[in-house]
C-alpha cells in the first residue's frame, strides 16, 4: 500500500511539472510581441510539442485516475477482508490486554529486580573499600544481606510472574479444565 502512495505522490508531481511546462508555454509572450515574424517553422514545431505534450498530460491524468480507482478499490477490499476479523476482535482485545498487563507488571518486576542488583553492587562496593581500609562495619554487612534478600525478592517475583506468563500461553491449549478432569 506504501508503494502504491509513492507512486501516486511521484505521478502526481510528474504532471504538476508537465502542467507549468504547458502553461509556461501558454502564457510566453506571442512572436509577434517579440518582434519576430509572425509564423515560422519553429512556431509549427513549438505548438506540436504543446500538443503532444497536452496529449501526454491527458494520458497521465488518465492514468491518475485509474489509479486512484485502484486505490479506492484496494482499499474497500482491504476494509471487507477485515470485516469478519472485526467479529473476533473483542475477544483478540481482551487477550490482547491481558497480556499487556502481564508484560507490564513483567517489566515493573524488573526495574525492581535491576535496582535492587544495583543496590547491591554498591553495598558489596562499600564493602569492599571498608576492608582495603581493614576496617569491619557490621551496618554495612546487615545492609548487603537485606539488598541481597530484597533482591532474592525481586528475582522470586520475576519468575512468578514468568510463570504466569507461562500458564495463560498453555491455559487455552489444554482444553476445558472439566473435561480433564473427567479424564484424570
Amino acid at each position: 500500500m506504501d508503494n502504491i502512495a509513492e507512486l501516486e505522490r511521484r505521478i502526481t508531481a510528474a504532471l504538476m511539472r508537465i502542467g507549468n511546462g504547458v502553461e509556461s508555454l501558454s502564457v510566453a509572450p506571442a512572436p509577434a510581441e517579440l518582434g519576430a515574424p509572425v509564423a515560422t517553422l519553429a512556431d509549427g514545431v513549438a505548438e506540436a510539442e504543446i500538443a503532444r505534450l497536452n496529449e501526454a498530460l491527458d494520458d497521465e491524468r488518465g492514468r491518475v485516475a485509474q489509479l486512484h480507482a485502484q486505490i479506492r478499490a484496494m482499499r474497500t477490499q482491504n476494509a471487507e477482508l477485515r470485516g469478519p476479523e472485526s467479529a473476533a476482535a473483542p475477544g483478540q482485545q481482551a487477550e490482547v490486554e491481558r497480556l499487556r498487563k502481564l508484560l507490564d507488571t513483567q517489566g515493573l518486576e524488573m526495574q525492581r529486580l535491576k535496582r535492587t542488583v544495583v543496590g547491591l553492587l554498591e553495598q558489596l562496593r562499600l564493602m569492599a573499600e571498608a576492608q582495603a581500609e581493614g576496617r569491619v562495619e557490621p551496618h554495612l554487612i546487615n545492609k548487603a544481606m537485606l539488598t541481597e534478600l530484597e533482591a532474592l525478592r525481586a528475582l522470586r517475583s520475576a519468575e512468578a510472574v514468568e510463570l504466569d506468563e507461562l500458564i495463560a500461553a498453555l491455559d487455552p491449549l489444554a482444553g476445558d479444565k472439566k473435561e480433564v478432569a473427567r479424564n484424570a
